[in-house]
């Protein structure tokens, strides 16, 4: 299957060795700046492959090449254009979080998809954790009987350094603050564990320790579920001196859950009023990741090929790319109101938050 990667950027080199692990024919890489394109493929021994193009257009890309599968990871500003240029192109996407930066550009992906039936995917690649896998296995068995809450907290660094790479990071524009780029992941989770119909969201968010940016650096919800329990959010990058955890709980009647580790890769506890044969496995379950991105994007980019071989939706689709943007944004819009906002939002866009912190 002929595979093409649009940004050549930080996120890139898990699109590629996702790629190569599923055996994809990687036919094109894309980004602006030339140097990305042949330093991502020195880093993974395929600068001399000639069947791999390299184009700084990625129009002239999909009009060239016609890949049957393309992942986005630009800046997220431009992830909706370049979608639904793919999606007119009749290519199957994988997008990067957050799949667009308004509820309107996803929304339109969702319906251009279904009209022209490409296959989309929006990269939430940490619902392929083995942990949060073993988790949803026990939601959808009903193990916790009635749930009453959950949370997830993000407790990550950034520093200067990080903000300096890519002036592109921390603006309303471009890629929103903490909640949008680093804590949407456990905000996809949380909503897709409790039931995912939400009536209401709180939220409070400061720009504490970063200055220099244009969003938030720490951020904090209630959500009001729809089938009565209650979510709460903590998001951060203000953690001194390195990324300290992501911590996704979960309680019910009948049950506890807490995922850990620094990408909630590992099972911290796990307790049930019904012990089965596979839960003494679980207590003290560890997977191993080299990074905070983990191992899913491997399995995410498995799912997809399937899903086009099949015909079938992914696992990840996009309206849960929709689902988790939402959520984000409607914090986003209580924090600037100081009420709480029902969903679901209708057109909300992060520019709309533009100089909130000035």
């Amino acid at each position: 299957m002929k595979y093409a990667l649009i940004g050549c950027g930080r996120i890139a080199a898990n699109h590629i060795q996702a790629a190569m692990s599923n055996h994809l024919e990687i036919c094109a890489v894309c980004d602006i700046k030339s140097e990305a394109m042949e330093t991502l493929l020195v880093k993974y021994g395929l600068e001399k492959d000639e069947n791999i193009h390299r184009y700084t257009n990625y129009k002239e890309l999909l009009t060239a090449e016609r890949p049957a599968l393309a992942s986005i990871a630009t800046e997220s500003g431009i992830h909706a254009q370049i979608a639904l240029d793919c999606i007119d192109a009749g290519v199957n996407i994988i997008i990067e979080k957050p799949m667009a930066m308004s509820i309107a550009d996803a929304e339109e992906i969702i319906r251009r998809s279904g009209e022209k039936d490409v296959k989309v995917s929006a990269c939430h690649q940490n619902r392929f954790n083995v942990a949060v896998q073993e988790l949803r296995c026990a939601v959808e068995a009903g193990r916790f009987g009635r749930i009453s809450h959950g949370s997830i907290h993000v407790r990550w660094n950034r520093n200067r350094d990080y903000y300096s790479q890519a002036p592109w990071r921390g603006t309303w524009a471009q890629d929103g603050g903490c909640l949008m780029n680093q804590c949407i992941h456990g905000i996809d989770l949380l909503r897709w564990m409790m039931g995912d119909e939400v009536e209401e969201v709180y939220g409070v968010t400061k720009r504490q320790c970063h200055d220099y940016l244009e969003c938030e650096d720490v951020g904090m919800a209630v959500v009001k579920f729809k089938n009565g329990a209650v979510g709460t959010i903590e998001g951060t990058t203000n953690v001194y001196p390195k990324n300290l955890e992501e911590t996704l709980y979960l309680f019910g009647e009948a049950g506890t859950v807490k995922l850990g580790g620094k990408s909630t890769n590992n099972i911290d506890v796990w307790d049930f009023a019904e012990e089965r044969e596979n839960d003494r496995k679980n207590k003290s379950f560890q997977e191993a990741t080299s990074n905070v991105y983990g191992n899913g994007h491997t399995r995410l980019f498995a799912d997809m090929i399937e899903a086009i071989k099949q015909n079938r939706k992914p696992y990840v689709d996009a309206v849960a790319g929709r689902n988790a943007l939402e959520m984000i944004l409607a914090i986003y819009q209580s924090a600037a109101s100081g009420q709480p906002v029902k969903l679901p939002l209708k057109d909300v866009a992060s520019i709309d938050f533009t100089g909130r912190f000035s």
